[in-house]
């Protein structure tokens, strides 16, 4: 089972997305914990009320009362609504919000059985329920218990992409009729935007094409671009634009560039905690002299880290993205330090390693990105690889330099008087 928490930013988006669900016939509330009724005798005012009520008890917590959780489930699990109500019941009183009112949602958009779950963390006395580090903490621990329970699949153990609960897009299984593709975007844009940590477009892209969709501006001069607009693409395996476009309008999540804008600001802080974590990881498998590129690449995999090489129009890698699958937070190599850019981790390697540029592509955007799988190392060029004479020299130097005292901080020798002056 993997667990993802997320707080909106109010009650009423997150059931708005729940109920358009139900609308669609993608989604059913199966249990509403500590409610009166039942789901079925509530309409979407009297289920918006209960937990009103509790968050206007306290005016201090505007923006984190919510939280919505969702529990997913491996594909192989078919769960009656009853066991999927149990599992639900059991994991929130795990992480003691067994009292407070929620409301449980089976949906039916996904390639995986999975259940969403909202409620509020402000209490009857008005008092907030602590959620720092819950994903962490009491989250991760009703996982390990539930999963033993109930005899689930367990998430550890999966890749990257699994563990998140999505699934790269198969193109060639989608028609490429608006309807479908906009389905299957959605369903990738609701597990990453708001559940990594990106600053940019070329950021969120760099996760986005792992799962065969891009988000895109345009042309400069085009009339999209200069209005702000955004629209979204299924690519395939090649990274080809294929399908009807999408605008950002019109997916419910609004995952419009205004909007983004302000989740770039945002996880510019929540990110931050992150920085250390992944430069460790870099470290520790450059520690260990991959003795290429692609060599720290697939040892970074090991660790749940993804790199993203990304190239202009020429084809010719310029910078490096890294993504953290534990923590979700994404990171161009510059921005952890200038020594983790493509031009550092390079000269990291050695001096006389290069990436091999493929051939220039017909694509019309000036920033483009490729897979691990698709880089590989050149042939040594005779004269290239610098000589043992002169790393031995570079190496020498640099401790020469390490050892070096700054001059502001010696001390001036004083002149010694001569006793017997002339």
């Amino acid at each position: 089972m993997v667990v993802r928490i997320t707080s909106p930013h109010s009650l009423q988006r997150a059931l708005n997305y729940n109920e358009k669900k139900c609308q669609k016939e993608q989604a059913k509330c199966i249990h509403a914990g500590n409610y009166l009724l039942q789901p079925e005798q509530m309409n979407y005012h009297q289920k918006m009320e209960r937990m009103q009520d509790l968050i206007a008890r306290n005016e201090r917590a505007k923006k984190s009362n919510t939280l919505h959780i969702s529990l997913n489930f491996d594909p192989s699990e078919k769960f009656s609504g009853c066991k999927l109500t149990q599992i639900a019941t059991a994991y929130m009183e795990k992480i003691g919000f067994g009292s407070q009112p929620y409301l449980v949602y089976e949906h039916h958009d996904a390639g995986h059985p999975h259940i969403h779950i909202l409620t509020t963390s402000i209490q009857p006395d008005g008092k907030r329920i602590d959620t720092y580090n819950i994903g962490r903490n009491q989250s991760e621990q009703a996982r390990k218990e539930l999963e033993k329970s109930f005899v689930l699949i367990p998430a550890q153990g999966k890749k990257a992409a699994q563990v998140t609960g999505i699934r790269p897009i198969d193109v060639q299984k989608v028609f490429y009729g608006k309807s479908e593709t906009r389905r299957s975007i959605t369903n990738v844009l609701d597990a990453v935007i708001n559940h990594f940590k990106y600053t940019s477009l070329a950021e969120l892209n760099a996760i986005l094409r792992q799962y065969n969709v891009e988000a895109e501006r345009g042309r400069e001069t085009g009339i999209v671009y200069k209005s702000g607009g955004l629209y979204y693409r299924l690519l395939d395996g090649r990274g080809h634009k294929v399908g009807v476009p999408i605008k950002a309008s019109l997916i419910h999540s609004k995952p419009t560039l205004k909007n983004l804008e302000k989740k770039f600001m945002e996880n510019e802080t929540l990110r931050q905690p992150d920085k250390k974590r992944l430069k460790t990881s870099i470290d520790w498998v450059l520690a260990k002299s991959p003795g290429s590129l692609e060599g720290m690449i697939n040892a970074l995999k090991k660790e749940g880290v993804q790199t993203v090489l990304r190239e202009n129009k020429e084809g010719l890698v310029y910078g490096i993205t890294f993504i953290d699958f534990r923590t979700k937070a994404v990171f161009n190599g510059s921005d952890i330090g200038k020594a983790y850019s493509i031009v550092g981790i390079r000269a990291l390697l050695g001096s006389g390693q290069q990436v091999q540029e493929k051939t220039p592509k017909p694509a019309p955007e000036t920033t483009r990105s490729k897979q691990f799988g698709e880089s590989r190392e050149p042939s040594q060029n005779t004269g290239s690889q610098p000589s043992q004479d002169g790393i031995l020299k570079d190496l020498l130097e640099h401790e020469k330099n390490l050892n070096r005292v700054p001059s502001e901080l010696l001390k001036k020798k004083k002149k010694k008087r001569n006793p017997n002056p002339k």
